[in-house]
C-alpha cells in the first residue's frame, strides 16, 4: 500500500507541473512512434530517402549527404507545423468553457479520454486508420513523396499530420484539456518532437531499422504507453 501511496503522490507531483502534460505527450509520441508512426509513416519516409538515393547515383553522394538526407528536415517541420496547429485549435475550442463550473470536469474527461487511447494503443487496440480521409490523404501524399524539393517535402509533412490514429486523438484530447491556444499548442509540438526519433531511425537505417524497432516496441511500448496513461489519469484528478 505504501508504494501504490509513493506512486500516487509522484504522478500528483508531476501532474502538478507545468511540464507536465507536455512532457507525457512527448515521450507519449517517443514510445507510440514505434509501434505505430514507423509502420504507417515509414513507408513516405523511405520514399523520400530512396528518391535522394536515386539522384545520388547520377551524381556525388557521400555518406554525409546520405545521413543528412535521411534526417528529412522538411517533411518533419511539416507534421510540426499541423500537429502545433491542430492543438492550437483545440485549445482554443474549449478556452470559451475556462470561466464556466463546467470548465473542470470538462477537462479532466478530456484527458481520461487521452488516457482511454494511450490504454487502446498500449494494448494494441488502437483505432483502426482504414477511412475515406486516409485514403485521400495517401493520394495527396503519394506524388509528394518521390519530390526531392524541400518545399514538396514540407507540403508531404503538413498533410499526413492529418492522418488519423488513436495515439493522435489521445493527444489531441490532451491538448483540448488545457484550454488554452498556447498550451495545447505547446503540447502538441511536443508530441510532434517525440515522434521524430524513430521515423529518422528508419530513414537512416531503412527497412532493417524499421523491423527491428517494431520488435523492440513490443517490449518497451507498452510499459511507457501505460506510464503515460496513468498521467493522464493524474493530471484528470488535478483539474478537479
Amino acid at each position: 500500500m505504501d508504494v501504490i501511496s509513493a506512486c500516487r503522490q509522484g504522478l500528483a507531483h508531476v501532474a502538478a507541473q507545468p511540464a507536465g502534460l507536455p512532457s507525457a505527450l512527448f515521450f507519449a509520441g517517443l514510445t507510440g512512434s514505434l509501434v505505430h508512426c514507423v509502420g504507417m509513416c515509414g513507408p513516405f519516409v523511405l520514399g523520400q530517402v530512396m528518391a535522394d538515393a536515386e539522384k545520388g547515383a547520377v551524381g556525388s553522394y557521400g555518406e554525409w549527404q546520405r545521413l543528412a538526407g535521411a534526417s528529412l528536415i522538411p517533411y518533419h517541420l511539416g507534421r510540426l507545423t499541423t500537429y502545433t496547429a491542430l492543438g492550437a485549435a483545440a485549445g482554443a475550442a474549449t478556452a470559451v468553457f475556462t470561466a464556466t463550473s463546467t470548465f473542470a470536469w470538462l477537462s479532466s474527461v478530456l484527458l481520461l479520454i487521452a488516457a482511454a487511447l494511450m490504454l487502446l494503443q498500449a494494448f494494441g487496440l488502437a483505432a483502426g486508420t482504414a477511412s475515406p480521409l486516409t485514403a485521400g490523404l495517401a493520394r495527396l501524399a503519394g506524388p509528394l513523396s518521390s519530390s526531392r524539393g524541400p518545399a514538396a517535402r514540407y507540403a508531404l509533412g503538413v498533410v499526413l499530420g492529418f492522418l488519423p490514429c488513436g495515439l493522435l486523438y489521445g493527444a489531441l484530447a490532451a491538448a483540448a484539456g488545457t484550454a488554452s491556444l498556447r498550451e495545447g499548442a505547446f503540447a502538441m509540438a511536443a508530441f510532434a518532437s517525440g515522434t521524430v526519433p524513430a521515423l529518422v531511425a528508419v530513414g537512416w537505417g531503412g527497412l532493417i531499422v524499421r523491423r527491428r524497432l517494431q520488435s523492440v516496441a513490443r517490449w518497451i511500448a507498452a510499459p511507457l504507453l501505460l506510464a503515460n496513461a496513468a498521467l493522464m489519469l493524474a493530471l484528470a484528478a488535478s483539474r478537479l
